[in-house]
């Protein structure tokens, strides 16, 4: 005879499990309930752990109906949750929080229709002692595959944050993830600050005295991600950073790439303090054009040979007066000259390139023209 023929009302009992099981609407109110209980697994798709849920309440109830505890077949899928939970950087012990809401409010609901079913309280409670002790083994198994594969994976502590980073930049998923492990908001968008590695202690001082922030060295450049513009004590630091944003998590990978850009302008053009994007976006467009910068000097080469010893110099002043907003005074007192001198390298520099600095497109092409010479030279 079995489980579901015997005559002491088991058979009730498994009616009743798979009644609840089967309501088209309590799955779906389960799975609310962990995503909003269990913030480590909120950003996890609901088809993910729906998906889960199912398997794991259609295992159980086999074990009811057989009165056994859990078959190494479905110990097996335990396992390979807890690898799967392990690699998506969800904490062990939010995954049982997770197994625990669902389990709860899937007993909640067989209680209250147990009566109506014809289920003795006392036979419900031997469902529910034979359905705990299913669970620890499953329990066991779920702590022991997630530990074994985050001791594989795991960096070492002081490398915690650099991991969670890199997996916040992938996009996607992972960075939803990344950003709840983090201790970030989900929503609201995201800042991201890069600085040069000389000036990372400085930087990550400053921004971890405002919290939340996850900042880490990652390819020789200080990232830092923020739910808000960095503080002022970093904009006083004196260093130069870029920062770029704000964006949500999935978006941060190419936001990390307009903060580097908007770094690389800034230093071009001698800009000290934190500067965004925005504030550079001729610049970065410029520096990150080196095939353009190529093509731009070649073209001037035999101008730029025309001008012999004189070269740099005319350079100097050409950008020096196009940075000095067109000041011939400033841009005088700032390489040490009379303004003539600025002057006459200016016109030498128009009359020997056929550029005219004056233009708005002439003065771009003069910047980047000389910039270039200059960089090239050193």
């Amino acid at each position: 005879m079995s489980a579901m023929d015997a005559p002491d009302g088991w058979s009730a009992v498994i009616d009743l499990i798979e009644r609840v099981v089967g309501e088209e609407d309590l799955l779906p109110s389960v799975i609310a309930g962990v995503r909003t209980t269990v913030r480590e697994v909120a950003a996890l798709p609901p088809s993910d752990i729906a998906g889960h849920t199912r398997a794991l309440l259609a295992a159980a109830t086999r074990a009811l109906a057989a009165r056994r505890g859990p078959t190494e077949a479905e110990l097996s899928f335990v396992e390979e949750l807890g690898v799967t939970r392990a690699r998506q950087g969800i904490p062990i012990e939010a995954v049982l929080a997770a197994v625990h809401v669902a389990e709860r409010a899937i007993w909640a609901r067989a209680r209250e229709i147990a009566r109506a079913e014809g289920v003795a309280p006392d036979r419900l409670l031997d469902a529910r002692e034979l359905y705990d002790d299913w669970a620890e083994a499953v329990r066991s198994r779920l702590i022991t595959s997630h530990r074994t594969t985050r001791a594989g994976a795991d960096p070492r502590p002081g490398d915690r944050d650099a991991a969670i980073l890199r997996r916040l930049l992938q996009g996607g998923s992972a960075a939803a993830l990344a950003v709840a492990e983090a201790g970030l908001p989900a929503t609201g968008g995201l800042w991201v600050l890069v600085a040069r590695r000389d000036d990372a202690a400085v930087a990550e001082r400053a921004l971890r005295e405002h919290p939340p922030v996850l900042c880490a060295v990652v390819n020789d450049l200080l990232v830092g991600v923020l739910p808000r513009t960095p503080p002022r004590a970093l904009a006083a630091a004196g260093l130069a950073a870029g920062l770029a944003g704000p964006a949500e998590p999935e978006e941060l990978a190419p936001v990390r790439r307009l903060a580097v850009a908007a770094l690389a302008a800034a230093e071009s053009a001698g800009r000290r303090g934190v500067v965004h994007i925005a504030d550079v976006a001729v610049l970065a467009a410029l520096t990150e054009r080196a095939d353009l910068a190529a093509v731009l000097l070649d073209h001037h080469l035999p101008a730029w040979a025309a001008l012999g010893p004189n070269a740099e110099p005319v350079a100097h002043a050409v950008l020096a007066w196009l940075e000095s907003d067109r000041d011939v005074t400033a841009a005088a007192a700032r390489l040490f000259v009379h303004p003539n001198t600025v002057r006459n390298r200016i016109q030498r520099f128009a009359e020997v390139t056929g550029v005219d600095p004056f233009s708005t497109f002439g003065a771009m092409n003069a910047w980047w023209l000389c910039r270039t010479r200059l960089t090239d030279s050193t």
